[in-house]
């Protein structure tokens, strides 16, 4: 694996896990020749939490709140296919009013964690002023959430069959308001950096990764669109209502870092007009489907009888996860988010197997970085876009 060198005094650096440009606890053991990467080692689990452990212990609804820690970015996501493997299992419809109530709120997040990219990306490469910029937009994004679920980052806010709240009084005008101001923002954003000189010379170029190779590592999401593929889940797997919306996929096709942040920009602008629309033509009726809350009230006799009952411990809501396996996924704002999910007649899943993107995005870092400069690792790492939450679990 390793590239020939030049000279005979090779160093190596260790780069993290407490590096600010890792974004989060990864480690990267970097061999160098001069200026040149010769090798790369990414070293990982640093913030490792056994996730999909604690899964086989929890029922789903006292699983969500974990959830919220994998990606604590875009938290509605992993939300979302939490319950989403437990619906198709169970077969539960979701109303109408509630699958729009999602497609906003994951919208929304996924704004606010291409902002929350955007930011850091361009602080590692030199650019100060957009890390400030980001911010402004992103703490609206957050108001929004915590007006409709009560908290800012991890809202413990979807359930099977619907969603926990409806939306607020006046909630849906103040979107639209974010909406229409957020537009004007990200053109700012583009006039600040896309042409930028400077910012070019950095990302052009940089990371590049062919269209046969996006494929047989196994990216998703922006990595995979930047090198050319219009692979999209909302269009493939057509969940919640995304086909009853007008909006296209944001592709390039040069697959540099340039590419990634471009395809980036452009899933924000069309995130808002799915939310427009959302907004626009939000139907009535329940916010969650009443029935699977009687699923089964007497499942566990002896824990409602006096003793423990004294001591409170209630058994959360629940039902039984039939005996079935079942693959779901979700387009999250990095990529492909799985989720592999075996149920045996219990509360508790058998399996519960996390397919994170960030993770699998990751891989091709020793790959990208290879014969480029020091300072290119930066670049690379990045466009790709990790949160290490995910990448550990």
């Amino acid at each position: 694996m390793n590239i020939p060198a030049t000279r005979k005094d090779l160093m190596i650096v260790n780069m993290g896990p407490h590096h600010p440009s890792m974004h989060g606890v990864l480690r990267l053991i970097i061999t160098l020749d001069g200026e040149d990467v010769i090798d790369c080692e990414p070293i990982l689990g640093y913030l490792h939490r056994g996730m999909e452990k604690i899964a086989e212990n929890r029922t789903i609804i006292q699983y969500l709140p974990y959830v919220t820690r994998w990606d604590y970015l875009a938290t509605m996501f992993t939300e979302a296919i939490t319950v989403n493997g437990p619906e198709q299992l169970g077969n539960i419809q979701v109303p109408k009013r509630a699958s729009y109530i999602r497609i906003i709120m994951l919208e929304l997040s996924r704004i606010a964690s291409h902002l929350l990219w955007l930011g850091p990306f361009m602080a590692d490469i030199g650019a100060q002023t957009p890390f400030f910029y980001i911010f402004r937009e992103r703490e609206l994004v957050y108001d929004l959430f915590e007006a409709a679920t009560g908290m800012r980052m991890m809202h413990n806010y979807f359930r099977i069959g619907g969603v926990a709240a409806d939306l607020p009084h006046g909630w849906i005008d103040k979107c639209l308001d974010f909406c229409d101001y957020f537009l004007t923002r990200v053109a700012e954003y583009q006039k600040l950096i896309t042409r930028n000189p400077i910012f070019l010379e950095r990302v052009e170029g940089v990371g590049i990764i062919g269209r046969e190779e996006v494929i047989n590592w196994g990216l998703s999401g922006p990595m995979l669109r930047a090198s050319g593929i219009q692979w999209d889940l909302r269009k493939v797997d057509h969940y919640e209502c995304y086909d009853e919306f007008d909006w296209e996929v944001q592709w390039q096709k040069e697959g540099d870092s340039l590419a990634r942040y471009l395809v980036r920009i452009g899933e924000m602008i069309e995130s808002v007009k799915i939310i427009q629309q959302a907004l626009e033509g939000i139907p009535g009726g329940p916010y969650e489907n009443l029935e699977i809350r009687y699923f089964d009230r007497e499942r566990n006799p002896e824990w409602n009888d006096f003793e423990y009952r004294f001591i409170s411990k209630k058994p959360s809501p629940t039902f039984e996860l039939p005996k079935q396996e079942l693959y779901v996924r979700v387009e999250a704002p990095k990529g492909e988010l799985g989720i592999f999910l075996i149920g045996d007649q219990s509360g508790f899943p058998w399996r519960w197997k996390i397919r994170p993107p960030g993770f699998i995005n990751l891989q091709i870092l020793p790959r990208l970085v290879k014969r480029m400069k020091l300072a290119d690792i930066m670049t690379i790492l990045g466009s790709i876009d990790i949160i290490m939450g995910e990448v550990d679990r």
